[in-house]
């Protein structure tokens, strides 16, 4: 599992590194794009594109298998970055799940 130059860099540690930039557009909430800097959003997929409506940039960050994300798996973030060039990270259920312990759905229940 190595990336190209272009996408990673290494540390010591043998740790790789991918400069990401982050997206949102203006079409659904919560709903965000994640992609390698250098490639930018040439390997991004038109239609996926005009999903998003206007893009406009969110963040940049630097991702190693040992970051933590809010509500991504970074493994599988950092996987879908080399083999497609980007991450879609989806917005959360509006409602609980049925595999959600009743406790996770109401703090007082």
């Amino acid at each position: 599992m190595t990336l190209s130059s272009k996408e990673s860099s290494k540390q010591s540690s043998g740790e790789t590194r991918v400069l990401c930039d982050i997206y949102k557009g203006n079409k659904k909430e919560e709903m965000y794009l994640y992609v390698n800097k250098t490639d930018g959003l040439d390997r991004v997929p038109e239609e996926l594109l005009s999903s998003f409506g206007d893009l406009s940039p969110v963040t940049t960050l630097v991702l190693s298998e040992t970051r933590k994300l809010a509500r991504a798996d970074i493994l599988k973030v950092l996987q879908e970055l080399r083999d497609k060039g980007f991450y879609l990270q989806m917005p959360p259920p509006k409602y609980p799940t049925s595999d959600q312990a009743p406790s996770s759905i109401n703090k007082y229940g």
